[in-house]
């Protein structure tokens, strides 16, 4: 199990990059899922840094998920 939770660092950082490139779309469906995907690689980071006690990252994705969550209602029909 704890090899297993090692891993989730990859699936994170795959996320993270792959939201980060949806997010600097021009086409607004991209952005909306470029969002989701940062919330989903803040939670894959988050369980990462509760398995290494990392908890100047899980501040950090606390943070960041906040600030995804601002960019999914700027980005919303008003």
């Amino acid at each position: 199990m704890q090899d297993l939770l090692s891993l989730i660092q990859w699936p994170a950082f795959a996320a993270s990059v792959a939201a980060a490139w949806l997010v600097a779309s021009r086409e607004k469906s991209r952005r909306n899922l470029g969002f989701w995907i940062f919330l989903l690689s803040n939670v894959l980071w988050v369980a990462w840094g509760l398995h290494t006690r990392a908890w100047a990252l899980i501040a950090l994705q606390v943070c960041l998920a906040a600030l995804n969550i601002r960019g999914l209602f700027k980005t919303e029909d008003k």
